[in-house]
């Protein structure tokens, strides 16, 4: 149960930070910086995009675990 509570939270949290933040985060960092080349700004918008991403969907995974753990029957056979 505690896995399915977890995971459920980590793609809520993802979906949640791609539709809504990722992009205007990603967007703000870049139009900071100055580069040199068209495929420099691609390639750290693309980064970051997924940076942001998986520190959502690790933040909601460890929600997810903490609140999984009180669902448990057994919380000691995690």
């Amino acid at each position: 149960m505690r896995y399915l509570v977890a995971m459920i939270f980590a793609a809520t949290f993802a979906a949640v930070t791609t539709v809504f933040l990722a992009t205007p985060v990603a967007s703000w960092v870049v139009d900071k910086m100055k580069f040199d080349s068209p495929d420099q700004v691609a390639d750290l918008h693309s980064a970051l995009f997924m940076g942001v991403n998986l520190l959502a969907m690790l933040i909601g995974w460890t929600i997810g675990w903490a609140l999984g753990r009180s669902l448990s029957a057994t919380p000691d056979d995690d």
